[in-house]
């Protein structure tokens, strides 16, 4: 009879597959019970993350009217903070990579499988281009519009052309079959990765405002309008890395 400690060693190399694994089903020891309970339940998590892996794709493909068309994948990360820029990625991925099973809306993943999975995106992808806009031209142009123009010129950036463009609740002006989808970082494949790398690029970006004004804490917050952020600003005053035009800013900038 295996030890537990060698139970644990092979249930971390097993497949399922192994004949070792039915005679396992039948150990009464607490200890067996209690590893192949927790193994079982990853092989379930697994299998439904491959599941959802596989409808992603599928929902990509839907919008193919040919096998070898490419899907791009649009999506933000920003329009929402007080501060720092709104950043747009869009990425082609090719038909099925293993690595990027797990891939999921950025906004349902820790940063550091957020940060593993942009390495990954970055090394597999067809294409991909990330934009940063200002927060000059957001004042300028309003949010909306300032997302829509830097999600347009994204696309326009890559590298290779895609022949479908799947943009994250947005209509882009562009010669290129577009849909708008509503949630589409929880759909689609190609939006969720372009939802990872925008994600990843503006959390290293605030950081690295961080850094240059450690006062505002901008790694803490990423520059949303959380209340220890408002006051700070209240505290020390906007900067230039604040939307004038959002609130509470205006209103500060108002009474100073």
């Amino acid at each position: 009879m295996l030890s537990l400690k060698e139970i644990k060693e092979k249930l971390e190399q097993s497949t399922g597959a192994e004949s070792w694994i039915t005679e396992l089903e039948k150990d009464e020891r607490v200890g067996a019970r209690k590893l192949w309970t927790s193994w079982k339940r990853k092989q379930q998590l697994a299998l439904l993350e491959l599941e959802a892996h596989e409808e992603k794709i599928k929902f990509d493909s839907s919008y193919c009217s040919r096998t070898n068309d490419l899907v791009a994948g649009v999506d933000e990360a920003g329009r929402g903070p007080l501060a720092g820029p709104v950043v747009t990625a869009a990425v082609i991925l090719p038909n099925y990579i293993k690595e990027l099973v797990g891939l999921n809306d950025s906004k349902q993943l820790s940063r550091n499988k957020r940060d593993e999975l942009a390495i990954m995106i970055k090394k597999h992808a067809i294409a991909y281009s990330i934009h940063f806009q200002s927060v000059e031209k957001i004042d300028e142009l309003n949010i909306y519009e300032a997302t829509r123009q830097s999600m347009t010129e994204v696309v326009l950036n890559l590298k290779v052309r895609p022949n479908v463009v799947l943009a994250d609740a947005m209509k882009l002006p562009i010669d290129i079959e577009t849909h708008s989808i509503i949630k589409g970082d929880a759909k689609s494949l190609a939006i969720a990765a372009a939802s990872i790398l925008a994600k990843t690029a503006r959390d290293e970006y605030m950081d690295q405002l961080h850094e240059q004004f450690p006062m505002y804490l901008f790694n803490k917050h990423a520059g949303y309008g959380t209340k220890l952020h408002i006051e700070m600003i209240e505290q020390y005053g906007p900067i230039e890395h604040h939307r004038k035009t959002f609130e509470p800013i205006k209103s500060i900038l108002r009474m100073r």
